[in-house]
């Protein structure tokens, strides 16, 4: 067999290769949940149907501007919810707000998630019926109990029948607003219980 070459084997065929280097580990940075921040993006507004033509047809109502949106304020102190459209206060109703370690956060929320029949997947499943949630941690308004205090998990609990009400008059286009001052309407009258 002249003009053969035999070529010695390869070393990675006799298994004596070395595997290739694993890439080095990222560092560990343990998520601090007090450094995670939330965003809202609010719901597009609906386009408005199409007026057909002609002179007998009547143009359907023009949805509400943002500034008719409803608005709801909480006021912790009072321990009661004002709904107001346009600025005219429309209902009032007592609450029940966060108990001593679990407060009820403050500030000016939009409502995330709406649903008739949920269950808390914090508090052994306990019923918030005509739920509406305004943070992603869990903080909702919905129908429960009202001993006259401060008795929830941080949510706002609500009458039975304000609930259903209330639930099927809002949007997200609805602001919360959960204060820790008092109320005044009209005349500058403090607002009671």
């Amino acid at each position: 067999m002249k003009g053969l070459l035999l070529l010695a084997p390869s070393a990675l065929a006799l298994g004596t290769a070395r595997p290739p280097e694993p890439p080095p580990a990222l560092p560990y940075l343990p998520l601090d949940a007090r450094e995670v921040t939330y965003s809202v993006i609010p719901a597009p507004a609906p386009t408005p149907a199409p007026v057909p033509a002609g002179p007998a047809s009547t143009p359907p109502a023009p949805p509400s501007p943002p500034g008719g949106a409803l608005r709801i304020l909480v006021s912790l102190p009072q321990q009661k919810a004002f709904v107001f459209r346009d600025g005219a206060l429309l209902e009032t109703a007592p609450v029940s707000t966060g108990r001593r370690g679990h407060p009820t956060p403050v500030g000016t929320f939009r409502i995330l998630q709406k649903q008739v029949h949920h269950r808390s997947n914090l508090y052994s499943n306990a019923p918030m019926p005509y739920m509406q949630r305004l943070t992603t941690y869990g903080i909702a308004l919905h129908a429960g109990p009202l001993p006259g205090y401060p008795a929830s998990h941080g949510c706002i609990r609500l009458p039975w029948a304000f609930a259903k009400k209330l639930y099927a008059m809002t949007d997200a286009a609805t602001l919360v607003t959960i204060t820790r001052e008092p109320v005044k309407l009209g005349g500058g009258g403090e607002e009671t219980n």
